[in-house]
């Protein structure tokens, strides 16, 4: 099972890798998960439940529309389950959004850790200071 799992892991995200940057102690740690006896069940409920969220995405974009909450994405341009459109269609809701299109796929976090980390801390400090200087002139 191992194996199989990580032959099919691999072929679904490893095209997406760029210059191979994953540690292969995080592929360990996800040969390990693999062997949980209760995960290929967990996988089959995540993946047929997706299909619950596309009835919500009306809701999802009804509320961006008029709460406008801040969003940062930072999107692997490769993967090909989500598409960089699906990241700039964010922007049709949310103008305001920082779309950050990377040269990753599946495992962005993973592989540009360091870039994702200042894109955060950078949103984070400019919207928490945005969100300050709102309430003490409200």
């Amino acid at each position: 099972m191992w194996g199989q799992w990580l032959v099919n892991d691999h072929g679904q995200h490893g095209a997406s890798f760029s210059d191979c940057q994953m540690q292969v102690s995080d592929w360990g740690a996800r040969c390990a998960f693999a062997g949980h006896r209760r995960k290929p069940d967990t996988q089959l409920d995540l993946i047929l439940d997706y299909r619950s969220n596309l009835a919500l995405y009306p809701d999802f974009q009804s509320y961006f529309r008029k709460h406008r909450p801040p969003l940062l994405a930072a999107w692997g341009r490769h993967y090909p389950a989500f598409l960089p459109a699906g990241a700039i269609a964010y922007q049709r809701d949310l103008p305001d959004a920082e779309v950050h299109l990377l040269d990753a796929g599946h495992f962005a976090l993973e592989t540009h850790h360091n870039a994702i980390a200042t894109m955060i801390r950078d949103f984070l400090g400019r919207t928490l200071s945005d969100k300050r200087r709102k309430t003490q002139n409200d």
